[in-house]
């Protein structure tokens, strides 16, 4: 089923001017228009916008999630295994670092 811009904005919680900008960037087209000249996004479209604000959360820019969309599985898999590691060795400095603030704390 397909839905319009507003409709899709709300069930993926996702703004306006974010889905223009992914359709701006090339990452995602909506699939047409209804009588009112709305722009409609069916599943496929959809999907691809969940995929985009994933690939932004692990921390990609939107140039570099183009690449990545269109890049080969096993090109996407090693590019998704190093960036999963950039953020494993940024979560243990992250740790390390609240330790350290919590020592902090209790010896105010």
């Amino acid at each position: 089923m397909e839905k319009t811009l507003r409709q899709v904005c709300t069930e993926l919680k996702v703004s306006r001017r974010a889905v223009q900008g992914y359709e701006k960037a090339g990452l995602v087209a909506a699939s047409g228009k209804n009588k009112y000249g709305h722009l409609l996004y069916g599943e496929p479209e959809r999907e691809r916008i969940r995929l985009v604000r994933f690939y932004q959360q692990l921390g990609f820019q939107l140039k570099e999630i183009k690449e990545l969309l269109e890049a080969d599985g096993p090109i996407r898999k090693a590019t998704l295994q190093a960036k999963v590691a950039e953020l494993e060795k940024e979560d243990i400095h992250l740790r390390e670092l609240i330790r350290q603030a919590k020592e902090y704390i209790a010896a105010l």
